[in-house]
């Protein structure tokens, strides 16, 4: 069971408490929140812009990686066009950060995806930038150091109205790629329709990256994307929720079944629950990932359900539907993961590169030997960032398929 990892993860899970902790006070949708200024935040709809990555409504936020630490760099709360699962027209939030370096002209943009923050609204990033509580801020500031600029998305549903699709691959996909589409249709941010684009996350991240390189060519083919750089990616819904199921990474299991519902609402997961079921779902739905993990860990899918979703067609199918590696992305892609992963298993990453490799992708891939899930992003990062640096100076990508 990776004992000692499982124990390191949960101190890293803890200390996320703590960013929960401080966003406890936060209203349930970030819609209701106030900007940095004051300036009022209002809902915003779909129908207010036409086309994918067009922007809703923007309000200055801020960005700081540890509370109150300065960053020299402006930021943007955006809304944003997007497109669920199944094709329709949707609003997403998320955060354009840019350095205030002195550089003239369009910048490198990255748009990264985090990993698991929870389905709660307070835990959406663009919640935690201004107020120095969001995990992975100070390797989101790696970016900015180097003068590159950021949109982070918050993900279908995680800071708007409706529960988070979490896993839900296509609808991450899209946010992904919409989040730079609206980074360069933001006046202030200074980019171009010529920016060159960097994909980046790990974990949840990693599988909506996976799909934003998957999507690009027929979703948003404009996007000057140069490469994607990518790890512990959750390729294999079904292999990762058996992999978890009963297990310290169980509420996993339970936060992705509010998502896969989001999505798809006829798969009406309120039917398959007990009692049990419906408290600890009605729990997850206000959590963060710290709490939300410690209210799941080591149950199992039979303590809190009458039958098994995950074994019905209609499930089985859109866990399918979320699959890794069905096609090629069509830009070089840098690929890691942790071979001690205690979450998600390293067999389900290697499968991602071995499909993407037989499918002629350009795939770097890298195997950590030391460490487990969320040491693997922290050790990984600088090296993923200098690669997508070397893509950005036109060098040639190394593949190992």
């Amino acid at each position: 069971m990776h004992v000692r990892t499982s124990f390191r993860w949960l101190a890293v899970t803890a200390t996320a408490g703590l960013a929960a902790a401080t966003l406890a006070s936060a209203p349930a949708h970030a819609d209701d929140a106030t900007a940095p200024g004051g300036a009022p935040v209002s809902d915003s709809a779909p129908g207010a812009a036409s086309a994918p990555g067009d922007l809703v409504k923007t309000e200055p936020s801020a960005f700081h990686p540890l509370p109150g630490q300065p960053t020299h760099t402006k930021a943007w709360k955006i809304h944003y066009r997007s497109t669920t699962a199944k094709g329709e027209p949707n609003t997403v939030s998320g955060t354009v950060i840019v350095p205030q370096d002195g550089h003239k002209g369009p910048r490198p943009l990255i748009t990264y995806a985090v990993g698991t923050v929870g389905v709660g609204d307070q835990c959406a990033p663009s919640a935690g930038f201004p107020r120095g509580t969001t995990l992975e801020a100070n390797l989101i500031q790696q970016l900015t150091l180097r003068g590159w600029a950021v949109a982070v998305t918050d993900y279908e549903g995680l800071g708007t109205p409706g529960d988070h699709t979490y896993t839900v691959g296509r609808a991450a996909g899209h946010a992904v790629l919409d989040a730079a589409r609206a980074a360069i249709r933001l006046p202030e941010a200074g980019l171009s329709a010529d920016s060159p684009v960097g994909i980046m996350g790990y974990s949840q991240g990693g599988q909506a990256t996976s799909w934003a390189a998957e999507l690009h060519g027929s979703y948003a083919p404009e996007l000057k994307v140069k490469g994607t750089a990518t790890g512990g990616v959750p390729g294999d819904l079904p292999k990762v929720a058996a992999f978890n199921d009963g297990s310290y990474g169980a509420g996993l299991i339970f936060m992705a079944a509010i998502g896969q519902n989001a999505a798809f609402p006829e798969l009406d997961l309120e039917s398959y629950l007990n009692p049990a079921g419906r408290s600890l779902i009605g729990a997850l739905r206000g959590s963060c990932v710290a709490d939300g993990s410690v209210l799941g860990a080591f149950k199992k899918i039979s303590d809190v359900t009458t039958k098994n979703p995950l074994e019905q067609p209609d499930w089985r199918q859109r866990l399918r539907e979320s699959q890794v590696g069905t096609r090629a992305p069509d830009a070089p892609v840098y690929l890691y993961h942790a071979l001690a992963d205690e979450l998600i298993p390293y067999g389900v990453g290697k499968q991602v590169r071995e499909d993407w490799c037989a499918k002629g992708a350009n795939v770097e891939w890298h195997t950590i030997p030391l460490g487990e899930h969320v040491s693997g992003v922290i050790t990984q990062s600088p090296l993923a960032t200098q690669w997508l640096a070397d893509r950005f100076a036109g060098k040639p990508a190394r593949d190992t398929c």
